[in-house]
């Protein structure tokens, strides 16, 4: 598939942003994160921040981003639609918590179960942008259980890390952020290490035999292209990365978004003061470079069934 910035800037923002969200007003409410204002301002104002600038993002794919409200009416069939509606709906209660967090100091009573449902809802989000991907049988490297389970493993591990860095600047949490990070960051890894090492043993399902339905007649081949240029389907649907490319990348990616902020992570935990912070930062830094390589991975590594009629082997 072809990577569309667009795309990769929704699942890489939102995600890291519903993973903070989640992370910071669960600690809170479980007594693991004091409601400093700084840090509530800091904190709600750079995971809703990230949130709609990736859903945002997200309308730019659309060939009439006018018209992105009635995807919300398909709710009953369409995972886009419910990660819609579920994504409109944690504002109201995340707004809700912040305001008890930063003007009331108060993150108990209805204000805590807002965060409740905050938490809740944060993560049906995410759960719900990785089944957009996993319920396409069409494309048989994301019809995998493993998809929905990488968008939530990154997306936690991503909010851990900017959560650390975070706590680090305002002096609070003490290193449970750090701790929660050095646990994720290894479980994110070893996930998406499973994932490659799915789609890459797994054979596809389909075979031009299938998809034209004479593959009872015996081996099915293409006999000439159906075009002399390649068209808009072969162009979107069938974009390729070299071999040797995402080899490369999903080192750079394994580099940047997991060995790097772990050991940083490490460092934050060995040392403090403004070293730690610095550390924080740099984890948090690399955390991104890495997702936004991951992502771009995700897309191009894809291939669209239909382009079994182009001749494509499956």
């Amino acid at each position: 598939m072809h990577p569309a910035l667009s795309v990769i800037i929704f699942t890489t923002a939102s995600g890291t942003g519903y993973g903070l969200l989640l992370l910071l007003i669960l600690l809170n409410i479980n007594g693991y994160l004091p409601a400093s204002r700084g840090l509530g301002i800091a904190g709600f104002g750079i995971s809703l921040t990230l949130i709609t600038v990736g859903l945002l993002a997200s309308t730019f794919h659309l060939g009439h981003p006018e018209r992105a409200w009635r995807a919300l009416s398909q709710w009953r069939s369409s995972w886009l639609s419910r990660e819609g509606v579920v994504a409109v709906a944690t504002y109201p209660v995340a707004l809700m918590f912040a305001i008890g967090w930063i003007f009331l100091g108060n993150t108990s009573g209805i204000w805590g179960l807002s965060g409740f449902a905050a938490v809740l809802l944060a993560g049906l989000t995410v759960a719900c942008t990785g089944m957009i991907y996993a319920s396409l049988k069409t494309i048989p490297q994301w019809n995998t259980s493993l998809t929905p389970i990488n968008y939530l493993a990154l997306a936690l591990t991503g909010g851990a890390v900017w959560l650390m860095a975070l706590t680090q600047l305002f002096g609070l949490g003490g290193n449970l952020p750090a701790l929660l990070s050095v646990i994720l960051l290894p479980l994110a890894w070893a996930l998406k290490q499973s994932y490659w090492t799915l789609i890459d043993k797994v054979p596809g399902q389909h075979t031009i035999g299938s998809a034209t339905g004479l593959g009872a007649l015996g081996e099915v081949t293409l006999l000439e292209p159906p075009h002399t240029e390649p068209n808009f389907v072969q162009k979107e649907m069938g974009f390729k990365v070299a071999r040797r490319h995402a080899v490369k990348l999903r080192k750079t990616a394994v580099v940047l978004a997991f060995i790097l902020p772990l050991a940083f992570t490490v460092g934050v935990l060995l040392t403090g003061g403004l070293l730690a912070t610095l550390l924080a930062l740099l984890a948090a830094i690399s955390m991104v470079a890495g997702l936004l390589t991951e992502r771009w991975l995700f897309f191009a590594e894809a291939t669209h069934v239909s382009m079994l009629y182009y001749g494509n082997k499956g």
